[in-house]
C-alpha cells in the first residue's frame, strides 16, 4: 500500500469518537481508521479525552424512571454485534455494512457500477467500481461527500487519491474524478444530499440511480 496522504479531519474524528457522526459517514471513517495508523491514533486520543471528561465532569441527578430503565437494559440478554474481518479490498467496517456478503453491483453506464450499502434520512453510503480512465460526470455537492479509496486510485482537480486516502468534498468543490490507469478504482462514498450534476443526462438518471 502506498503512503496515505489524505486523512480524516479532526472534527470528523471527534464526532465519530463520541458517536454523533451519522451512520453513512461513520462507516467511511471507521473504514479509513482501519487502514490509517495516523488517524487511528488521533481517534484513540479523542476517545481518551472523552473518558477523562466523563470521569472529571460535573454530575446531575437522574430520575428514578431513568435509573429503572438503565437497570432493565443491564438485565436484558446481551447480543454481541457481529465482528467482520477484512475480505479482499474491503475492510472490516465495509464487510459489516455488507453483512459479510459480496457487494450487489448495479450498472450505472460506461462501465461504472455501484452497490448501495445503506440509504435513509441520514444519507447514503455506497461502493463505486470505476474502470481505469473512466470519469465520474462533473458535479458539485448539496452537502458533504466522503470518498475513501479501497482499490486503485483516482484524480481530480484537488489531486490524486490512492488506497486509504479520503477525499472530503463540500458545496465549495466542483470536480470530475477520473480513475487512474491500472486496476479499476473501488471507492466507498457517503453523502447526506444528492449530488449536483452539470450535464443533463446524469441529472435525468439521478433519481433512478439514487445518487
Amino acid at each position: 500500500m502506498t503512503a496515505i496522504t489524505h486523512h480524516t479531519s479532526d472534527s470528523l474524528l471527534a464526532a465519530f469518537a463520541v458517536g454523533s457522526l451519522p451512520h453513512p459517514y461513520a462507516v467511511v471513517v471507521a473504514a479509513h481508521i482501519s487502514l490509517c495508523l495516523e488517524c487511528r491514533s488521533a481517534f484513540e486520543a479523542h476517545q481518551a479525552v472523552g473518558g477523562v471528561v466523563l470521569d472529571t465532569g460535573d454530575t446531575e441527578a437522574t430520575s428514578e424512571r431513568l435509573k429503572s430503565n438503565v437497570l432493565d437494559l443491564l438485565d436484558a440478554p446481551y447480543t454481541p454485534t457481529p465482528q467482520y474481518a477484512r475480505s479482499g479490498v474491503y475492510p472490516g467496517p465495509v464487510m459489516a455494512a455488507l453483512k459479510g456478503k459480496k457487494p450487489k453491483w448495479r450498472r450505472l453506464g460506461l462501465g461504472v457500477r455501484q452497490s448501495i450499502l445503506s440509504s435513509g434520512h441520514e444519507g447514503s453510503v455506497r461502493l463505486l467500481h470505476i474502470p481505469p480512465g473512466q470519469a465520474v460526470p462533473d458535479h458539485s455537492h448539496n452537502g458533504l461527500e466522503l470518498t475513501l479509496v479501497l482499490q486503485g486510485s483516482f484524480s481530480d482537480e484537488t489531486g490524486r487519491f490512492g488506497v486509504g486516502d479520503l477525499e472530503t468534498a463540500d458545496q465549495a468543490l466542483e470536480h470530475t474524478p477520473i480513475a487512474d490507469a491500472g486496476v479499476p478504482c473501488i471507492c466507498l462514498a457517503a453523502t447526506d444530499a444528492p449530488l449536483r450534476f452539470n450535464s443533463v443526462l446524469p441529472r435525468l438518471l439521478q433519481p433512478l440511480f439514487r445518487i
